[in-house]
């Protein structure tokens, strides 16, 4: 018996220190990326503010489009059910976008800003329909997706720009920003997403 809670003992000494070093790991490479962040952030408030005054019918007809299949997706969809569509569809979302990157960072500029347009469309006509207090329903996933995603497109964006870190260096900084970005993802996104994603389903669900 004692044997047994020794061992158990060392098992959860060993997964606490490796927990601890992986998150310590990526929020230092979240700071270094703070410059990036704030980017991304910026071109992404930028959109939602676009999108309130600028709607260009053929714009309009492609959201509304998007919508609409969404809407057709998860029709009749139970609280679990909801759950893991919203889950895969972000975390597919934020992987790709991030890995995209790398072709000069700009996939993760222009989702930034497809994304911001989109929650700023959406938010103008809920708002226009049922007035300026229903964007509390927004704000409980909100507070954990938006920044989630807009780290993931940081990521994408630094990992982009490994070409700046001269002729000799390109390969190591390269798969340095890579295992940075993947650990980041697994360790701070993909945890907010997870959040995200049943806060938002629970909420779909029993508003309707």
């Amino acid at each position: 018996m004692i044997k047994r809670k020794k061992r158990a003992d060392r098992i959860e000494r060993k997964e606490n220190g490796f927990l601890s070093k992986h998150y310590g790991l990526s929020w230092r490479y979240i700071k270094e990326c703070k410059n990036f962040i704030l980017f991304i952030l910026v071109v992404f408030l930028f959109s939602v503010l676009i999108a309130f005054y600028f709607q260009p019918p053929e714009v309009v007809d492609f959201i509304k489009q998007f919508i609409e299949d969404i809407l057709k997706q998860t029709q009749g969809l139970g609280t679990w059910q909801m759950i893991v569509f919203i889950l895969n569809n972000n975390l597919s979302s934020a992987f790709f976008s991030m890995i995209f990157g790398l072709i000069l960072g700009i996939f993760p500029v222009l989702t930034a800003f497809t994304n911001g347009y989109i929650l700023g469309f959406v938010a103008d006509k809920v708002i226009a329909i049922e007035g300026i207090s229903v964007l509390w329903r927004l704000a409980p996933h909100g507070i954990f997706e938006i920044p989630a995603l807009i780290i993931s497109l940081a990521l994408g964006t630094k990992l982009g720009f490994f070409i700046t870190a001269g002729r000799d260096k390109i390969k190591k900084e390269f798969l340095r920003r890579l295992q940075e970005s993947l650990r980041v993802f697994l360790f701070i996104i993909m945890p907010l997403l997870i959040i995200a994603a049943i806060i938002e389903g629970i909420l779909i669900v029993m508003v309707g």
